[in-house]
């Protein structure tokens, strides 16, 4: 059976599930990159490979904690620089076994390939060599390296992929995929759906689910509107206003608890390129670290979550790692705490020569420019146009006068992470359980080269302080040793300010009670769903089997697989949760 909904623009075809199986139904705001796990960048897409492959651990889905997978056990040398790795005796699910030849291929490809680095290039950087004995895998480092046992790089089947030729222009779109997760992809509609089966093989067992389906679209309003028909079953990432359309429906429950995810301004504290040479045009007054003080002691977080996030998040008083991860979390205390204090934020401007004027706008030193700054949000996100009304007011407040400028997602990465066209930018992160990429986002090393080519900057950072104490945390091998260091990181970007956090976003999402039967989060006791740093949830979820098609009933009896309309209408409802990536050198999960 093939259901057609027509609308404005054309409107997708795809086949109805089969009366009896168990198909959960997922909504997307944005489509996959590329299927081709080298390649892919967006959260989309790294979401689905983790779906679909093995990796040589995965987050404890109790304790976060780097766990078997892949890698059933392994060793270190003494000197931290061998890892011997033991692959389990698993199947791919064309039938043949996994070994470790294939992660040695995998890796190897990353470590000489320019194309295939794209995804993680940074995850093998420190790697000297990979051999393959057996089912031995062995890794040299370069140097002591203490997030060896959260690599972020699926393995992938050496007996497929290595006679691809033109790796960069290809998109991983044979079906069915050999995989070797839980989940095999069997079909990939262009920006409109990608389809996975239950692998038979998993070496874990089969999900309890027969089929996985990821529909694409963009409007969070009508996908609001399908979860309730019952045109879909879950839905993820959702803004404040979102998550309240649904309170009530006796149909659904919503999921709201800690999320993985910070948010925090960017400031253009002078942007430069990996040879130290400005770029951009920033403003030169937030070089002044006491003017980013200032900015920070003028804003009231408090009232940023209850008014822009309606009460769903949490203030964020340090850390641009969120709370739920205790071992790493840091929050300012004492004289060290940056509260929102308006009088105190125009004496450190007054005191450091920033006079206000008769338009009540404060200038430079010695009569300069105007503090007059642009604040960059996106053109699709409106929650960041209320953000943007609150800190006007705030800033407002001290002589400073914000203005705000919108732009499309890929204008915005171009200008805030490569060109430095910005004064302060939203920003923010979703933190994996290790924090180590979203601390090394602020090294020297990751501001555009000379030519413009993006490293996966954050904030153009280059502080020897930070450097020194990012290079002692990746060799310390004792856990708590580690946490110490990376605390000390976190306070130095809090104090020097080249990033202000604002809060910690819950994780808020929904699905139908009368479709998901029982679906367990990660962490297990208090976690998430679809934003999780594993594939735990869908590994785990079980729905009710679909009934025969009944013109789009509600409860979800029988509604096929429908894309989006152009332009137009939404046919079936979608989340808006899977949002691009801004990065363009990690697999992490990022906005």
């Amino acid at each position: 059976m093939t259901l057609l909904v027509a609308g404005q623009g054309h409107a997708a075809l795809a086949q109805a599930p089969e009366a009896g199986k168990k198909v959960l139904r997922v909504g997307a705001t944005q489509a996959v990159d590329s299927m081709n796990p080298f390649l892919a960048v967006r959260l989309v897409s790294t979401s689905i490979h983790r779906w679909m492959y093995g990796y040589l651990t995965v987050p404890d889905s109790k304790t976060l904690q780097p766990s078997p997978d892949l890698a059933e056990s392994w060793t270190t040398s003494d000197d931290g620089l061998t890892w011997t790795f033991k692959i389990r005796q698993a199947k791919w699910s064309d039938g043949k076994p996994v070994t470790a030849e294939d992660a040695a291929w995998t890796f190897n490809k990353i470590m000489t390939d320019d194309a295939a680095k794209t995804a993680n290039g940074p995850a093998v950087e420190n790697f000297e060599s990979v051999t393959a004995s057996g089912q031995d895998l062995v890794i040299k480092l370069k140097a002591p390296q203490a997030s060896m046992l959260e690599n972020p790089i699926p393995i992938m089947p050496k007996h497929v992929w290595e006679g691809i030729t033109g790796l960069a222009d290809y998109d991983g779109d044979a079906y069915p995929s050999v995989s070797s997760g839980p989940f095999v992809a069997t079909e990939h509609k262009k920006d409109q759906y990608v389809k996975l089966k239950a692998n038979p093989g998993y070496w874990r067992g089969a999900p309890k689910i027969d089929e996985l389906q990821v529909i694409f679209y963009d409007n969070p309003q009508a996908a609001i509107a399908g979860l309730k028909k019952g045109d879909i079953d879950l839905i993820g990432r959702l803004s404040p206003p979102e998550f309240e359309a649904v309170k009530g429906d006796p149909n659904i429950q919503q999921w709201d608890n800690q999320g993985r995810r910070s948010a925090y301004l960017q400031i253009n504290h002078g942007a430069t390129t990996t040879d130290d040479k400005p770029v951009g045009d920033g403003h030169p007054a937030l070089k002044d670290p006491k003017v980013r003080q200032a900015l920070h002691y003028a804003i009231d977080k408090q009232k940023l979550v209850d008014q822009v996030q309606n009460g769903l998040a949490k203030v964020a008083d340090g850390s641009i790692v969120p709370p739920m991860y205790k071992d790493f979390f840091w929050e300012a205390t004492g004289e060290d705490k940056v509260g929102h204090d308006v009088a105190k934020a125009n004496q450190i401007l007054d005191d450091a020569g920033y006079k206000k004027g008769a338009d009540g706008v404060r200038t430079m030193p010695g009569g300069g420019r105007k503090l007059e700054f642009r604040f960059s949000i996106h053109t699709e996100t409106p929650i960041e146009d209320k953000l943007a009304e609150y800190l006007t007011g705030f800033f407002k407040e001290i002589g400073v006068t914000l203005t705000t400028k919108k732009l499309d997602s890929s204008k915005f990465t171009e200008e805030t992470g490569v060109t430095g066209l910005f004064d302060i930018a939203i920003s923010g992160w979703s933190v994996n359980p290790d924090p180590e990429e979203v601390l090394a986002t602020h090294l020297c090393s990751r501001r555009p080269t000379p030519t413009g080519e993006g490293g996966g900057t954050e904030s153009f950072y280059c502080d020897e302080t930070f450097e020194k104490l990012y290079q002692e945390q990746l060799k310390e091998l004792d856990r708590g040793k580690r946490a110490e260091i990376i605390k000390r990181m976190l306070g130095r970007l809090y104090t020097d300010a080249p990033v202000i956090a604002l809060y910690y976003n819950n994780d808020l999402e929904a699905y139908r009670k009368d479709r998901v039967t029982s679906i367990t989060p990660i962490p297990e006791d208090d976690g998430v769903l679809y934003g999780g740093s594993g594939y735990w949830p869908f590994y785990t979820v079980d729905v009710a089997a679909t009934r025969a098609a009944t013109g789009g009933a509600g409860g979800g009896g029988g509604v096929g697989l429908i894309a989006g309309v152009a332009g137009g209408v939404l046919v079936l409802g979608l989340a808006a949760f899977l949002l691009t990536r801004r990065r363009k050198s990690t697999a992490d999960d990022r906005e």
